[in-house]
């Protein structure tokens, strides 16, 4: 089993995007994907808005995204090809929690793609892509910590733009850089890589 988490700097930099293109060009790969949102007073960490993530009676929840339409992150998953597509919701901080169950899905599952930064405090996949958008100037801290573990960058193209303070991209020197022109956030290069560090794991 493969396992691939796809993180970001912030939220609305194109992850989603990037876990269902890959999905899509990669299909012999049988995905199960997955999507932790972290949430904290009532208040969603995927835009900042009021949501249902957090349930009534638990610090987390998992469920299983049917649903075929697209409308939502998850569902977007699954019109991709994602064999399995799960939603981990929980409170800020309380990850851990939840995490013998996602370790239970992953193990019944075959290989696996995860949009998520939080998630690499407890797991090492074996690919980490971290998409960065230097005209978006929020940087979360959890992007910051675990950027030194990104095996590549797909960065998009900001025509010279950085709004970022006090970031430094120093923890990814050497690594390979994948330029993307939304809406196409998944380019040739990036399917060809991902798909030779994922032969290597087979």
């Amino acid at each position: 089993m493969a396992l691939v988490v796809i993180g970001g700097h912030t939220r609305n930099v194109g992850k989603t995007s990037v876990v269902a293109g890959l999905i899509a060009a990669l299909p012999e790969f049988k995905w199960t994907a997955m999507k932790i949102t972290q949430y904290g007073h009532n208040v969603c960490s995927r835009d900042g808005q009021p949501c249902h993530c957090a349930t009534e009676d638990h610090t987390w929840a998992i469920s299983e995204e049917k649903e075929r339409s697209g409308l939502t992150d998850t569902s977007r998953f699954l019109a991709a090809g994602a064999e399995h597509v799960w939603w981990v919701r929980s409170e800020q901080g309380r990850l851990a929690e939840a995490l013998p169950s996602i370790r239970k899905l992953l193990a019944a599952s075959g290989n696996a793609i995860l949009e998520s930064n939080s998630i690499l405090k407890f797991l090492r996949p074996d690919l980490y892509l971290t998409v960065l958008d230097p005209a978006t100037a929020d940087f979360k801290q959890s992007a910051q910590e675990f950027l030194d573990r990104a095996d590549a960058v797909i960065m998009h193209n900001s025509k010279g733009t950085i709004s970022w303070q006090g970031v430094s991209l120093k923890p990814v020197e050497g690594q390979p850089v994948f330029n993307i022109h939304p809406p196409e956030y998944v380019t040739p290069e990036i399917v060809e890589f991902v798909r030779g560090k994922l032969q290597k794991v087979e």
